[in-house]
């Protein structure tokens, strides 16, 4: 009867085995493009970027509630410890869920390899974390980052059991769940921040936040992503995807680096205050780029690895994706640079007019910045992740001496020659990253060449008839008139003298296409 018994339970234990793996075949399908491939890419794109700026409203909407609740001692404290471990999340990564995206064929096995040792760092880095809290309250003379520092290193586990999840619906082009995930964890730890700190809860309410989104979000991807990681193995496969990897980090770590040294050398040289108006500044724009530039380049690597073996059709739906980026991301910038200064005071107050300036020089140096983002596209689509990090070495050389350059003319000083930078590298960044799939000068120029030029055009017509016709309006009135007639310069040049409309089109028709979809779903 036992071996009746267990005969049975061991057969009933197989049955489960195999509908799991089926429910999850989908995660592990072969890299390979089909048809409709370039319209699911669209509306991920959509759905995705839309998503993205509800986050960043939520995000904004909640600081602006907990600033009036709480005192800047409280986001001080929060913001130390935030600066000693925003590059963790690189680490604990390690370029993985690149390459578990990625690749053409990939194995349940393979996987969870990469998961258990996504895990592993992340308990490596707790534990330093939580063991270096009295440490790093003694170096800034807050006891308090201690507690701060135990709490904070659970997010690091967080990161890590979730972020093969989130790789492998990447992979599957499963870009609303992974929206729908991103917007309910943060609503909900937004949510739960506020109401910590009507409590009294004073900085744990702002340290809450990571934590409770961060579970809400391993929650989320083991719901939506029913794979159930096994036992690791170590094969040659995996040594490959762990080099891959470690390609990946080291161009996102020098990026980081490169890209905080103008911070850490202006609080260092020129103090406080300056650095004050230039992050307030900064943080408006990036909330901005970040809009278009990160969901975009999970989605475009999703679609274009799926293309990695058709270096042709790689190429053409590589520049259709990327003209369609330029062509709405130039105007864009140029809106915020004709209105960034009104921005920064309706936003800010009066005080913080200095940053007006600071916001309308990044937001030229978007419209550069946005196109130079999308290097990584082609890097891991391709499979060359050692490019993508040989030219972040080569990019951060240069952001470097852009900074000496700047420095003794101020905040200004380097934000201009930070924005020089962009606009001279932005281009033979694409070209080198374009390189072995026959990518070209000419076919750079050509995707983005017509939309930069009608972008800063558009900024010099704006700033020209907002100085002679639009002083005396209300800055709420202001920054609407001024948009417009910065968008209408743009599409004026970009339509009556280069005579692009095609994305135009294509925006059309998506809407056409969603609001389909809402006719279906109401009857």
């Amino acid at each position: 009867m036992s071996g009746y018994l267990k005969a049975r339970i061991q057969r009933i234990e197989r049955e489960r085995r195999v509908h799991r793996n089926e429910r999850t075949d989908q995660y592990f399908a072969d890299n390979k493009p089909y048809s409709g491939l370039g319209r699911r890419s669209l509306h991920s794109g959509v759905a995705f970027i839309a998503a993205r700026g509800l986050n960043i409203f939520v995000q904004l909407a909640s600081t602006i509630v907990l600033a009036r609740l709480l005192g800047p001692h409280d986001f001080g404290l929060v913001a130390m410890m935030l600066a000693l471990i925003g590059f963790a999340p690189l680490f604990v990564d390690l370029g993985m869920s690149e390459a578990s995206a990625q690749r053409r064929s990939i194995s349940r096995a393979e996987v969870s390899t990469l998961f258990w040792l996504n895990v592993l760092i992340g308990v490596v880095l707790a534990v330093v974390l939580a063991a270096s809290g009295r440490w790093i309250a003694r170096a800034f003379g807050e006891p308090s980052l201690a507690g701060m520092a135990l709490a904070l290193s659970v997010t690091f586990l967080m990161m890590a059991l979730s972020t093969q999840h989130y790789a492998l619906m990447r992979r599957a082009m499963q870009f609303r769940r992974i929206a729908m995930i991103d917007i309910s964890a943060n609503i909900i730890g937004s949510a739960a921040s506020v109401g910590l700190a009507l409590s009294g809860w004073s900085y744990w309410a702002l340290i809450a936040k990571p934590i409770i989104t961060s579970a809400l979000t391993v929650v989320g991807a083991w719901t939506a992503c029913r794979w159930i990681p096994g036992r690791p193995r170590l094969t040659p496969m995996v040594k490959e995807l762990l080099r891959f990897g470690l390609g990946v980090t080291g161009f996102t770590m020098t990026d980081y680096f490169a890209r905080s040294a103008d911070r850490i050398a202006m609080g260092y040289f020129l103090g406080a205050g300056p650095l004050g108006y230039f992050q307030n500044a900064f943080t408006i724009y990036n909330n901005l780029l970040s809009i278009l530039s990160e969901p975009l380049h999970n989605i475009a690597v999703s679609g274009l690895s799926k293309l990695q073996h058709s270096a042709a059709e790689l190429k053409r739906s590589w520049e259709g994706a990327l003209s369609l980026l330029c062509y709405f991301s130039g105007p864009a910038f140029a809106a915020l640079a004709v209105s960034a200064h009104d921005i920064v005071i309706v936003l800010l107050g009066e005080k913080w007019s200095p940053a007006g300036s600071l916001l309308c020089i990044l937001a030229i140096r978007g419209i550069a910045d946005c196109i130079e983002r999308t290097l990584g596209w082609v890097h891991v689509a391709v499979g060359r992740p050692d490019r993508w990090m040989r030219w972040g070495i080569f990019s951060a050389i240069c952001q470097l001496v852009a900074l000496a350059a700047g420095l003794p003319f101020g905040v200004v000083g380097v934000t201009i020659a930070y924005t020089v930078t962009m606009f001279v590298l932005f281009v033979p960044a694409l070209v080198y990253a374009g390189r072995p799939v026959g990518i070209t000068i000419g076919d750079v120029l050509r995707a983005t060449a017509p939309q930069t030029i009608a972008a800063l055009v558009a900024v010099a017509i704006a700033f020209s008839i907002q100085g002679a016709f639009l002083q005396e309006l209300p800055r709420l009135l202001r920054i609407p008139v001024a948009s417009v007639i910065c968008v209408t310069a743009y599409l004026a040049v970009v339509v009556g003298v280069f005579r692009i409309t095609r994305p135009l089109q294509l925006a059309w028709s998506l809407l056409r296409d969603f609001g389909i979809v809402r006719l279906q779903v109401n009857s």
